[in-house]
């Protein structure tokens, strides 16, 4: 039973800059403690001395990071010159004096030495977060000089050519892997000559999916070829899968969807790899605007999301739980509150219960994949030849608001639009290109992975678990051509491929391993596969494979109900011939050991509930509630646990809102031990052998503490209620 483990497991974290209090003792496995101060080494040490495993976490592309930028005290210059800059001047900055960085040698250098005191603290593991390198970034002169160094060649800004911004995506990215390795390998180095230590070294990072929609360059899936890069943090939450998309013609939130398909990728990040991935789940987010029960509403959301992806089963449980546990919300706000007693119990017993999450196999028989590429980052814009500016951005930072949404609802999906309105669509924050291909099938119920094409060169099988896979290269492209070789060679051994592009986009006319022989990396690939599409919509069958070609531009599937309906029925046609018959649903059901996953979708084929029978402990509850019926309505979620699936006779934490750390049976009494976060109402809910009928629970210190219990003789459960004081409890069941 993983509630009773070592803390060097280290299945749940959180990250935090404060020093060690009482409202932060939530009684996870390891805490990475944030910001590179003059607090660091003390911080590293009371996390250490109150049983924590201890990290440290900073950003890699913004910091604190002053004396180095602005005063001269790491080199004897400044570093004024390595700030990102957009086109018109203006520094890209993530706070005051934290401008975002153009990642030199320099920068790395005076990193590496900085977090050297880390190692001399004792820290076991160091997170660099975020490797972010602005889109409309790329003017800065040490930007030019890494232009030059890379290329050979003087810089061309990148608004002026295809070829421009293309390359200079690509090198920002390139930049920041080389920083990371550098600094990592560095560190490394410096942990085991000096104190025989195996330093580990993370990437926190948004999922590539958010850095495209957000049009930030990010190494992505090139850092999971370094060596000196043991894992990731999956930075999905809120703030991330709350950005608009589009599916059927309406532009809106859609949180769960967009998590979910955030997830899949980072799982793809791992994959083929022995390297580890956190997930992450925020209970607020860092707009400060909402209430608590948009917070909530979406933080359950986020939860359910990750674990139907059952690959993964480690979490960072709360980015600053000091904010969720003392700041009011909403921000400035008349009314605004602390966070709802019931909500931080919720909170508390849902860290637990992740701390408990085994992995397993996914449940749907067909696997199917959408594929996306770390080149998807580098085409999210145009130059001024293909689409010119729209007055209001000249000197500012355009992004799309509600209005300019709503006009392409009104225009561009009625038919109306223009292709000046398309493209514009296509490179808004919408990110349609994508959506339209992954939203249609996911929103009827089949649970697409979003898959790496990347790493079809990385790594040898790595499509064999993939039945069906969706392609298209308008709004991506194949850095070698070796990915087509890879895609055509898993076809012929049974898979089965639906590529859908026109053959419109701008980006296939770069200068690249395509140009002069082929009119696009496309051309190519059905080259490698043996065809030659001449239909809208053509069918070939390719060794033991089959191949769907559609001519249409993805994003267009975004459109209307009437082209995602289409769409599905080609799918539909696919699936059939892998002998599958998918009969379309509005739910999707992941089950993990004891515990079930389950989401039901709006905007889906019903608005039919989901109703599950059986014996349940319902998860997200405070009380971890027993219910013999589950009904999961439209836009709802829920984790239930499962408790016909263990003995009537077993000795089991169902549900705790505190960690467990001791638990045993003799003469007829259990015995626990239990260490908790700072006054909360705590409910532990136990599986036991025998009809309890008292409970008491003392202090170390022997002072009693109240506690009530409640037997459910159908269940043979017991509900324990009391109040946690970030101190050992000690209870006797009997």
């Amino acid at each position: 039973m993983a509630y009773i483990r070592d803390k060097r497991e280290e299945r749940t974290g959180y990250q935090a800059g404060d020093d060690f209090y009482n409202k932060l003792d939530l009684q996870c496995d390891f805490v990475m403690c944030y910001r590179l101060n003059e607090s660091i080494e003390k911080r590293i040490g009371e996390y250490t001395e109150r049983g924590y495993v201890a990290h440290m976490m900073t950003g890699i592309a913004w910091g604190s990071y002053v004396d180095y930028i602005y005063e001269g005290k790491w080199d004897g210059r400044t570093h004024e010159d390595e700030t990102q800059l957009d086109r018109y001047g203006n520094e890209i900055v993530h706070g005051y004096q934290t401008p975002y960085m153009v990642p030199t040698v320099s920068f790395a250098d005076y990193l590496t030495e900085n977090l050297k005191r880390v190692v001399d603290a004792g820290a076991v593991a160091i997170h660099v977060e975020e490797p972010e390198f602005w889109d409309r970034g790329g003017y800065s002169e040490a930007f030019k000089r890494e232009y030059l160094l890379y290329y050979k060649q003087e810089w061309q800004p990148p608004h002026e050519s295809l070829d421009n911004r293309y390359k200079c995506a690509k090198l920002k990215a390139y930049l920041y892997k080389r920083t990371i390795e550098r600094v990592s390998c560095a560190l490394k180095e410096y942990a085991l000559t000096k104190y025989n230590r195996v330093l580990r070294f993370y990437v926190p990072t948004h999922s590539l999916l958010n850095y495209t929609q957000w049009k930030i360059m990010s190494p992505e899936g090139m850092l999971a070829q370094l060596p000196s890069v043991d894992g990731f943090i999956a930075q999905v939450w809120t703030g991330t899968s709350r950005e608009p998309n589009c599916f059927e013609g309406k532009i809106k939130e859609r949180t769960f969807e967009t998590a979910y398909l955030e997830y899949s990728v980072m799982q793809e990040l791992v994959k083929c790899t022995d390297k580890t991935m956190w997930f992450l789940h925020d209970p607020i987010e860092d707009n400060p605007i909402f209430d608590w029960n948009d917070y909530r509403y979406n933080y359950l959301k986020t939860v359910t999301a990750s674990l139907l992806h059952p690959k993964i089963n480690q979490y960072e449980i709360c980015p600053w739980p000091n904010r969720v546990l003392t700041n009011k919300y909403p921000k400035d706000a008349p009314d605004a509150v602390t966070i709802p007693p019931e909500y931080e119990t919720l909170l508390n017993g849902v860290f637990q219960t992740l701390g408990d999450m085994e992995c397993a196999e996914p449940d749907c028989d067909l696997q199917v994949g959408v594929l996306i590429s770390d080149t998807a980052l580098y085409q999210r814009d145009y130059p001024d030849n293909v689409l010119a500016p729209a007055a209001e951005e000249v000197g500012t930072v355009l992004r799309e608001g509600e209005d300019e949404l709503r006009a392409f609802e009104n225009e561009l999906f009625k038919g109306k639009g223009t292709r000046e309105q398309q493209l514009k669509f296509i490179k808004s924050n919408a990110f349609p290109s994508f959506y339209g291909l992954s939203l249609p099938l996911l929103k009827y119920g089949m649970p697409v992975r979003s898959v790496l094409l990347d790493n079809t060169n990385r790594y040898t099988g790595y499509l064999d678990d993939c039945d069906v896979l969706v392609l298209s290269y308008e709004f991506m492209k194949p850095d070698y051509p070796n990915v087509n070789n890879a895609i055509a060679s898993w076809v012929r051994e049974g898979g089965t491929l639906i590529y859908v592009g026109d053959g419109s986009d701008p980006y296939h006319g770069i200068n690249s391993w395509w140009t002069g022989k082929y009119s696009s990396p496309a051309q190519h690939l059905f080259k490698v596969l043996g065809i030659e599409p001449r239909n809208e919509q053509d069918v070939f069958t390719v060794g033991d494979g089959k191949v769907y070609t559609w001519k249409k531009n993805p994003a267009e599937l975004c459109y209307s109900k009437q082209q995602a309906d289409e769409y599905r029925k080609l799918f539909r046609s696919a699936a059939a011939e892998k002998g599958y018959n998918w009969c379309e649903k509005n739910s999707i059901i992941q089950k993990r050991g004891t515990y079930i996953a389950a989401a039901v979708f709006d905007e889906s084929v019903n608005d039919n509930p989901l109703e599950l029978e059986g014996c349940f402990a319902d998860m997200f509850t405070e009380r971890f509630e027993l219910t013999e019926k589950k009904v999961i309505k439209p836009d709802e979620n829920a984790l239930l646990y499962d408790l016909s699936l263990i003995d009537s006779e077993t000795l089991r934490v169902i549900g705790t809102c505190v960690r467990v750390f001791e638990m045993s049976e003799a003469d007829g009494k259990v015995s626990l031990k239990v260490h908790g976060g700072y006054d909360y109402d705590a409910y532990m809910r136990i599986r036991v052998p025998f009809a309890v009928k008292a409970a008491t629970a003392k202090l170390s210190d022997g002072t009693d503490v109240d506690i009530s219990c409640e037997y459910d003789t159908a269940s043979r459960t017991v509900l324990l209620s009391f109040r946690s004081m970030a101190e050992d409890i000690f209870i006797t069941l009997s």
